[in-house]
């Protein structure tokens, strides 16, 4: 028997010991059986009461705090992801991205709000309308800005709470791929036109998912932190007039 059975066991029987060598004092000092039967039985109808409160109503609301702790930590993450490597490379994509102009408006906030949803863009992305156009990218400095980004996008997989958002993992994963992609390559000025053609998936792949990421995550610091959204806004990637100095 492991251990920890072996501990819960022995703690088991010594409360069960107890409470009947409590229940034979009991009787013992007040020679009163059916006392004691009437306050045994009338415990045992309340367990299932008990076991209600306990377990579906306390526990779901330490649940519920615990889990709501777990995603501040989570965005926080997020906010340094996209500080470090999601903004700059939201910039790069976007702007070898020919049809970005059909979903511009939906990234950009008007009166303190993202005009658009995730689910807006969604369809933009995956129908490839707004898709990369290799030529638009010079692969030589994406390479080496994400292969500089390498000990930090690490560091972010072995967070634990990461795993904890599914679609930001798929993202860490999709960039961690273009990643090594990029870095097998010696020479990408002269790559044949398959390759490039898979080099554009991997940015796609990467697109698709940055670009919802980012816009949940927007929504996150409107929400929660206007001083952040306010920065974010005057930095944004969609924006072609977005300024970061305040005019008034």
């Amino acid at each position: 028997m492991k251990e920890e059975h072996r501990w819960k066991l022995i703690a088991a029987i010594a409360l069960v010991t107890l409470s009947l060598a409590l229940y034979t004092v009991h009787f013992f000092i007040f020679r009163d059986a059916q006392h004691i039967l009437i306050y045994l039985v009338g415990d045992l109808a309340f367990v299932p009461i008990e076991v209600l409160i306990v377990t579906l109503i306390i526990d779901q609301m330490l649940e519920s705090r615990e889990r709501q702790r777990k995603m501040e930590k989570l965005n926080m993450v997020i906010g340094i992801f996209f500080s470090r490597i999601g903004t700059p490379l939201l910039a790069t994509l976007s702007r070898a991205d020919p049809g970005i102009g059909t979903v511009r408006h939906l990234l950009v906030a008007k009166d303190g709000v993202i005009a658009g949803k995730p689910e807006d863009v969604r369809s933009c992305l995956d129908s490839k309308s707004c898709s990369i156009a290799m030529n638009h990218v010079d692969m030589g400095p994406l390479r080496d800005f994400l292969a500089g980004q390498e000990d930090f996008l690490l560091r972010l997989v072995e967070n634990p709470m990461v795993f904890e958002h599914e679609s930001f993992t798929d993202l860490l994963l999709a960039v961690s791929h273009l990643t090594e992609e990029l870095k097998a390559r010696d020479d990408l000025a002269s790559l044949p036109t398959a390759d490039i053609a898979h080099l554009s998936g991997d940015m796609h792949r990467v697109y698709s998912r940055l670009v919802p990421e980012w816009m949940k995550y927007m929504e996150y610091l409107r929400t929660h932190y206007p001083y952040l959204f306010s920065l974010a806004m005057r930095t944004n990637p969609f924006d072609d007039g977005a300024q970061v100095v305040v005019k008034g």
